[in-house]
């Protein structure tokens, strides 16, 4: 993941980092021994010593030190090098009982979970800036007329106000599809059977164990999901949802910008580094960028759904992996970089007016020939129920926003 290659990585601080990983995987163990624990399986002093991703803590380990690149390939993932330093950091008491009864992919699937929850939560945010500006932005203009273009040419009058509510819809859509994930504990064993934890403790136990572990994290529960890999496509799905939108917008102000057009302005405009005279649109050219490269990575996660096999997949579960860190990171970012493409946006009404105006008989084709078929002549203005429209995104919009966290 690199600042370089991709522009505004830094915006994601460290969502979906390795340290994010590792200190996810430290909160899965802990939650597990506190359950055993709980249930009487574990003894009372394994619990204290509190297992910690913190170098400062006496039972840490970290993404630097701890987890060698090629321990974690050795073994094929982080969690197996990531439980030997656990073990090596707890005394003769405790040791054994850390990761006992769980399965990599128990650890390693829920981790994920935790840190895509905090990744969703940021784009969350943003997008909440996003309707909040975007309601603004179909307030102000409702009675802005613009010429309307379909297949790049031009098709019938509209309002700018009209155009600000379909991105508010889109931006809308993708909220929805955010906040219909749901975050489920992984917990299945070796199998996807949860044997070790039967036997462990019984089976009331081992339901009891089911439900601590999910409490502990604040995770829902529910059946082992190792090879139904629904809650990682559905978390790809739901990001490039968001992108796709950010995308359409980055389009209309990419196209709506160009200087012969000149009707939206990017106010990020950058330089060139060859010619002093250009101010390149810089957030949207980025903001287009993810949404480019959004929808092959979560094709990856589908292609790695479908691979999966008997109990616990080989290569189609290792896959998801960096495309899902990936993809949300990209995704954090490019919530961030459409939030201030919006904010610094400008609008210039004049030249909306002077296109409009320049091919306004034209534009009025369609109503005419509507008009001669119903024998009335035609209406003041052709602009049918965009005010109704805009309404609509409107309602929809401050509804969402009194329920947004």
């Amino acid at each position: 993941m690199s600042t370089l290659l991709w522009p505004g990585d830094h915006r994601a601080g460290s969502l979906m980092s390795d340290a994010a990983l590792v200190e996810a995987m430290v909160a899965v163990e802990q939650a597990w021994l506190d359950a055993l624990v709980a249930t009487g399986v574990a003894p009372e002093s394994a619990s204290r010593h509190r297992l910690s991703a913190d170098s400062r803590s006496e039972a840490s380990v970290s993404a630097d030190s701890a987890l060698d690149p090629a321990e974690v390939e050795a073994g094929g993932n982080p969690v197996i090098p990531l439980v030997r330093a656990l073990r090596a950091a707890l005394p003769d008491h405790a040791a054994p009982w850390v990761h006992r009864g769980l399965t990599s992919q128990d650890v390693l699937d829920t981790a994920l979970v935790l840190c895509a929850r905090d990744a969703v939560e940021a784009v969350r945010r943003e997008l909440g800036d996003q309707i909040t500006l975007l309601v603004a932005l179909a307030e102000e203009h409702r009675e802005t007329a613009m010429l309307a273009r379909t297949l790049t040419q031009p098709a019938l009058p509209t309002t700018f106000g009209a155009k600000a509510a379909t991105w508010l819809h889109a931006v809308l859509d993708a909220d929805d599809a955010l906040a219909a994930l749901r975050w489920p504990v992984q917990l299945g064993g070796a199998a996807g059977t949860l044997a070790a934890p039967v036997e462990l403790a019984g089976v009331e136990g081992g339901r009891q164990l089911r439900g601590l572990i999910a409490a502990g994290l604040d995770l829902d529960g529910g059946a082992p999901w190792h090879t139904r890999r629904t809650t990682v496509t559905a978390l790809g799905d739901a990001a490039v949802t968001a992108t796709d939108g950010w995308g359409r917008i980055a389009n209309d102000v990419l196209a709506l910008g160009r200087p012969e057009i000149g009707e939206l302005r990017d106010g990020s405009a950058g330089g060139s580094s060859a010619m002093p005279h250009k101010a390149n649109p810089t957030l949207a050219v980025l903001v287009r960028r993810a949404a480019l490269a959004g929808p092959p990575l979560a094709s990856t996660l589908h292609l790695a759904a479908a691979a999966q096999v008997d109990e616990r997949a080989d290569g189609g579960w290792h896959v998801e992996w960096q495309t899902l860190a990936l993809l949300l990171r990209r995704t954090v970012v490019a919530a961030a970089q459409t939030t201030g493409l919006l904010r610094g946006l400008g609008v210039d009404t004049d030249r909306m007016a002077a296109h409009l105006a320049a091919f306004e008989d034209d534009l009025l084709a369609e109503q005419r020939s509507v008009a001669a078929v119903t024998g009335r002549p035609p209406a003041a203005t052709y602009r049918g129920l965009v005010d109704d429209l805009i309404d609509e995104a409107l309602v929809r919009a401050r509804t969402r926003l009194k329920e947004h966290p």
